[in-house]
Parts: C-alpha cells; sequence; structure tokens
C-alpha cells in the first residue's frame, strides 16, 4: 500500500545501525544500587507505599498511581533494602524528577510469590486494562504514556485497526529491531491482548523495510491469525510518529488537534506490546527493558535487557566502557533524546538508548541567519512552516507561532537537520511550548483565583442574605409576640372588666 502513497517530508538520516545488531540481546546482572524515579511516564508521580529500610522483592509494588490521574505504578526490579524515599541520591538531567525511591540489592533476586492466571485472552476488556495499570506499563516507544488509559479511551472508541510501531526510526537505535527478532511470538501475544481489550479488528504492525531479519521473525509469529499482518513500510524518519504511521498504513490523516482514535486507529509501540504479553502470561511488571548502547566512544555497541533504575555510569562499564570521553552523551536517539550531563543518572522506563557520540558524531557547526531556503518547510512532516514558528519564536510572539501550527509540530528535528545555516529550530519551538505551557498554567490559575473569588463573592452575599433573613423572621416573631402579648393583655382587662360589672349587678340585685 504505501508505494501507492505520498509520505510528506521527513529527511534519510545517516542510520548508524549496524554498530548494535552484531550480538544478540545480553542481559545485563544487577547493579550495585538502584535509583527508581517517581515520575518515569507522562503525568503526576506515582505515590510511594514503602518506606526506608523496608525489604521489599522482586516484583514488588513501590509506588502506585493516583487514582484517576495520568500515572504509572513502580516496581522493584530486584531484591533488596530501600534505603531512601524522596530524595534520588545522585545528579540527575533536569528532565528527571528529584523524587525517587532507592533500592540497595541484596543479590537474591527474590520475587514476590504470584497466583497462576487463567488463559488471559479469557478475560473481560476492563481486566486486561486494569492488569496492565497494575503492571505499570507505559508506551515505550518514547511518550511514556500510561498504557491502560490507552486501553480505556480505545475501548470506548471505535478503533478499528491496531498498529504495532516497529518502525524504530532514530538514527543508532535497534533496541525494537531486535526485540522483534527474538521475542516476535510475544509481542503478537502481547498485541492480541491489546486487541481484546480495545476491540479493534484487525492488528497491523509497521515495520521499516531496513528491518529484513524483524519483518521475518514478525511474520513467522502472526503467520497462525488472519487478522494479523506485517507491513513493511518506507525507511524515512520520523515514520516512527503515529501519525506518520497511520498514514502509511491505513492512508489517512489524523486531523489538526485530533487523536489517532479519530481515524479508527490505536497505535502501540512493540516493546510495549511485549510488556503486555510480561505482564498477562509470565506475571512480570515493567522492571527492565531493553536498551541500545552505541556510539563511536562506546567499546562494544549492543543491545542490553536492564532493571530500571540501573545508572547509565554502570550500564557503559558493563558494555566495555568508553574509548574516550565523549562529546555528548544522549538518552535516547539523536534526534529526539535528553541531553545527560552527567552519566550518573538512572535508565528509566522511557530509555531506549544510551549514546555515547563523539565530537564528529555531533553537529558543531555555528546558527547563521536564516536564507528562507524552504528546506525546512519540504522536511517538516507535518506540513507546517518552521521558519516562520521559530521567527516568531525568537521574537517572544508565541502566540504567533501558534498561528502557524506549534501545536501540531511534534518536535522531530527533521527541520533543523536539514537547514543549511543550522539554526536550533527545534530548540525555538521547545522554548515556545514551554512558555505557552506556563501561559496556560497561569491562565488557569488566573482563572481558578477569579473563580475562588466569585465564589467567596456569592456565598459573602448568600451569608448576608440569609443574615437579613434570620434578622427579618427574628423581628417578624417579636413583633407577632408582642401583639400577642398585648392581645392577651387586652382580654385579659376586657374580662376582669367584665367579671367586675357582673358582680356590681348581682350585688345590687
Amino acid at each position: 500500500m504505501f508505494n501507492k502513497l505520498k509520505i510528506r517530508g521527513g529527511v534519510h538520516a545517516e542510520e548508524r545501525k549496524e554498530q548494535s545488531t552484531c550480538q544478540p540481546v545480553r542481559k545485563l546482572g544487577i547493579p550495585p544500587l538502584l535509583n527508581l524515579p517517581l515520575r518515569q511516564h507522562a503525568g503526576k508521580p506515582a505515590q510511594p507505599v514503602v518506606k526506608v529500610g523496608q525489604q521489599v522483592k522482586k516484583g514488588e509494588l513501590l509506588a502506585t498511581s493516583t487514582g484517576d490521574d495520568v500515572c504509572a505504578s513502580l516496581h522493584a526490579p530486584t531484591s533488596g533494602t530501600v534505603t531512601a524515599v524522596g530524595e534520588i541520591t545522585a545528579p540527575h538531567p533536569s528532565s528527571l524528577t528529584t523524587q525517587a525511591i532507592t533500592i540497595e540489592p541484596d543479590g537474591l533476586d527474590e520475587s514476590v510469590p504470584v497466583e497462576p492466571l487463567a488463559d488471559p485472552m479469557t478475560l473481560e476488556p476492563g481486566e486486561i486494562a486494569d492488569r496492565v495499570d497494575q503492571a505499570g506499563i507505559v508506551g515505550l516507544g518514547g511518550a511514556t504514556f500510561p498504557a491502560a488509559l490507552k486501553l480505556k479511551s480505545g475501548a470506548r472508541q471505535k478503533i478499528d485497526t491496531l498498529i504495532l510501531n516497529g518502525s524504530e526510526c532514530e538514527p543508532y537505535l535497534t533496541c525494537d529491531d531486535m526485540l522483534m527478532r527474538e521475542r516476535a511470538e510475544g509481542i503478537i501475544s502481547g498485541a492480541r491482548l491489546i486487541q481484546r481489550a480495545v476491540g479493534a479488528r484487525r492488528i497491523v504492525a509497521g515495520i521499516e523495510d531496513n528491518k529484513p531479519e524483524a519483518i521475518a521473525a514478525m511474520q513467522a509469529a502472526a503467520a497462525n491469525y488472519d487478522d494479523v499482518t506485517i507491513q513493511a513500510i518506507p525507511t524515512r524518519y520520523p515514520m516512527g510518529s503515529a501519525k506518520q504511521l497511520i498514514q502509511a498504513i491505513m492512508g489517512k490523516e489524523v486531523p489538526a488537534g485530533g487523536r489517532s482514535s479519530d481515524v479508527g486507529a490505536l497505535v502501540h509501540n512493540v516493546a510495549t506490546a511485549f510488556a503486555v504479553h510480561q505482564a498477562l502470561y509470565e506475571h512480570q511488571p515493567l522492571i527492565s527493558r531493553l536498551v541500545t548502547v552505541s556510539g563511536a566512544c562506546i567499546e562494544a555497541p549492543q543491545n542490553v535487557e536492564v532493571l530500571l533504575g540501573t545508572p547509565v555510569s554502570w550500564l557503559l562499564e558493563q558494555c566495555g566502557g568508553l574509548t574516550e570521553d565523549p562529546a555528548r552523551i544522549v538518552m535516547g536517539g539523536p534526534m529526539m533524546g535528553q541531553i545527560l550531563r552527567t552519566a550518573d543518572v538512572p535508565i528509566t522506563k522511557g530509555a531506549s538508548g544510551i549514546l555515547a557520540l563523539a565530537t564528529p558524531e555531533i553537529s558543531k557547526n555555528e546558527a547563521s541567519p536564516c536564507i528562507r531556503c524552504g528546506s525546512c518547510v519540504s522536511a517538516c512532516p507535518m506540513g507546517l512552516v518552521p521558519l516562520e514558528m521559530a521567527r516568531h519564536a525568537k521574537g517572544d510572539d508565541f502566540d504567533g507561532a501558534k498561528e502557524f501550527g506549534l501545536r501540531d509540530c511534534i518536535l522531530c528535528g527533521s527541520c533543523a537537520y536539514v537547514c543549511p545555516s543550522h539554526i536550533p529550530l527545534v530548540h525555538y519551538f521547545q522554548f515556545a511550548k514551554g512558555e505557552l505551557s506556563a501561559k496556560r498554567v497561569q491562565e488557569r490559575k488566573g482563572e481558578l483565583t477569579k473563580s475562588l473569588s466569585e465564589a467567596r463573592k456569592a456565598r459573602l452575599e448568600r451569608e448576608a442574605e440569609e443574615k437579613a433573613r434570620l434578622k427579618a423572621e427574628k423581628a417578624a416573631k417579636a413583633k407577632a409576640a408582642k401583639e400577642a402579648k398585648a392581645r392577651a393583655k387586652a382580654e385579659k382587662e376586657a374580662k376582669a372588666k367584665q367579671e367586675a360589672e357582673q358582680a356590681s349587678e348581682e350585688s345590687g340585685s
């Protein structure tokens, strides 16, 4: 199908994926310390349910999701002792919260006992979503949105197609590729559970055509299911974006400001589907993930399965260490990843890669004035005009940037990648989005303050009215009592007079 579709924008970035696919996925051991941030997901931090000094076992609940809020639970990756709750004990990048739970592993790796579960495919859709919630599963493609919320939302809407995102379009990253090669059956199993939870008619796994081994493995795993299709899609960044993937597979465009469900689609990463399989078939919450360790400064680039909370510095040591001081360490991919100021940070649920990049691998060119060549416009997969958005953002005209579609920008970096003037366009967009978000927060605070003030005014008016009513009632009662007393006195006097007259008549006779 995709050969008949025109894929808008995007770039053909240098892949550099072969560095980390030369050997099978290696399962790392237990590090000496685990730091687990309470917010490894989109939304509010999880609420701790453990205390300092408490002994925990592998898979035990450490922090729970907060009611109906956007949140995800957190579990112990191994057995050990809780040594801190509330503050992370190592430096951290600005994107991570300082609130964390620290565990000192005991090396025993004892698991909490679990009750055997009947065939998960017999569970009701709501039960599947609840178990996914209990397992703390989030979108492992990078968005880290709690998976259970997407399942519950999808169940309320008409979802025709569940799309498995196996594109992995970022350079260097190959963890999804290796997951599909080695654990395809588990991915399909988890996808079928998601399909049951949302009521989708079919499953389509979209995999970029530069991953022939993954495509073959997924086709073999899906061979027995008529409603599961493995579809090769063009290798073009950012094909991993949900909207681009939907367009490539379904030929439908998600409307501006809309959601995937508006066109009958739901997108989940292949790693998320595998985590669902682990949760329901293997009774294992999300406590580890596959991570690509790569870059010119890595002695032995590879993909590893690593416990959440593992320090990046320890992870690098397990991959042979660094051959030289890296010019930049990135968590995630080079296009949209988070630059780390230090390697003393923990692996989180959204960490798909750790890249130790040498100077030739990163751009050090100084920015020059925009020449209005339009390259960024051609590269934008969302059909926006990045040069105009940047111009308004640079001038602090954030509303103007929004008029040019800032809200629809996915921050993929395609525009900056092709810019001949080396303008850090994405930085401007991130800044503008942050300012607009802060403005919305202030507006909501203002609206809340106004509503509270109006509520207070209304309450005071009601109280004044109530006081006036009570005063009037009291006055009315006093008046009525006075009148009743006067009537009683008049009646008494009249009666006394009558009795006196009667007595006078009787004595005269």
